[in-house]
């Protein structure tokens, strides 16, 4: 626990010093990155905050439990969880997804007597995989498409097909991988928890609203999560320690000071944006799955968005299936190790990495072709 507070808090501390050096080195730039990059970060920890108040009103939970009790076999709860993983990764981005849906998942498996591992890992890989459908799904969607400001009713008319091939392929090859756990024998479910139909519901309806009508709902957003956060916080539902590790703002901050520096450099330096220019649209969406291993998806969305790109839509499917490929590609990695952990899950970066390696290349391609073929 200190090491992962301390990871965080370097991270933070990194962040900050980053951005302050950008702000010194290039005023203009850095501000420009900024402007660029704080809606994204303002509209997750809204939407974390939508997730935190739903998953006290049992929500989520609820859901795994039903899932489990209706699902007769392992290979119908896998679908099922695809489902859901795919619905709230699309309306409450995917750091939502990780975060709460991982413990719930690993749950409602070990109610059916196994099948642990597809739902474990499938909760991360089909995370990334399913957050091309919205912009909120993924704030790289917002950062590389500020330049043209989308409502989400525009960026679905775009997205729909590549999301959703990606988040089939993706189901799929864990299907075939994890096939003996999906074999597994199953009990009957225990009775589902109770739930409560009130704040929660009614926060995440009215995100979803924004998020489809508004180009940028990320200050809407936050205030329907602050709202309804100090409404727990009144009651004595929640504390605010609570809140703040949930959201994991020391990584939040630190992830905005590098993207803010990345994108000041791409300003001030020509060269990525140039690169960019000259690439087609496969080979766009393989130099961003690459580079968000290498600087993380957010930073990397900033720089290589610093100007416009050619090709935005195929630079979001790169930056976002290509974090599947490992721990460093997104924050999503970070909380759903957090969350399995909780959950009593033993979960490894090896074999996720390794399940990455298969579903990376045929999600990317897959998705790909589908952006060229509706584009």
């Amino acid at each position: 626990m200190r090491q992962r507070m301390s990871l965080s808090s370097t991270l933070g501390i990194g962040g900050v010093i980053a951005c302050a050096v950008a702000f010194f080195v290039n005023g203009h730039d850095a501000w420009s990155a900024a402007v660029q990059d704080w809606s994204p970060f303002v509209l997750v920890t809204g939407l974390l905050l939508v997730g935190l108040v739903a998953d006290d009103d049992g929500l989520f939970k609820a859901a795994g439990e039903r899932l489990a009790k209706a699902s007769s076999s392992g290979v119908v709860l896998f679908v099922g969880a695809t489902i859901l993983i795919g619905s709230v990764t699309a309306v409450l981005n995917l750091d939502t997804s990780v975060a709460f849906l991982t413990p719930v998942l690993v749950y409602a498996a070990r109610s059916r007597d196994g099948g642990e591992a597809p739902l474990l890992y499938g909760c991360l890989l089909l995370s990334n995989a399913g957050s091309l459908f919205l912009p909120g799904s993924n704030l790289t969607n917002l950062i590389v498409l500020g330049h043209a400001r989308l409502t989400g009713a525009a960026f679905i008319s775009h997205m729909w097909a590549p999301g959703f091939v990606a988040l089939i392929v993706t189901a799929g090859v864990l299907a075939i991988h994890e096939h003996r756990e999906l074999r597994v024998r199953s009990s009957p479910a225990p009775a589902s928890s109770p739930v409560t139909w009130g704040l929660g519901l009614v926060a995440i309806g009215t995100c979803a609203l924004f998020v489809v009508a508004l180009a940028s709902p990320a200050l809407e957003v936050l205030g329907v999560g602050v709202a309804a956060i100090a409404t727990r916080l009144v009651n004595k539902r929640d504390n605010i320690g609570h809140v703040f590790e949930v959201l994991g703002v020391p990584v939040l901050i630190g992830l905005f000071g590098i993207a803010v520096a990345l994108g000041t450099l791409g300003r001030a330096w020509s060269y990525p944006s140039t690169a960019m220019a000259h690439l087609n649209v496969w080979a766009t969406g393989a130099v961003a799955a690459l580079a968000s291993v290498v600087f993380n998806n957010l930073p990397a969305a900033s720089l290589l968005s610093a100007h416009a790109p050619p090709h935005p839509y195929a630079l979001l499917v790169g930056l976002n299936l290509g974090p599947n490929l490992f721990v460093s590609g997104s924050l999503a990695w970070l909380l759903w190790l957090r969350a399995a952990r909780v959950a009593g899950a033993q979960p490894s970066i090896a074999r996720a990495s390794s399940l990455g390696l298969w579903t990376v290349p045929l999600s990317l391609a897959a998705a790909l072709a589908a952006l060229v073929l509706l584009g």
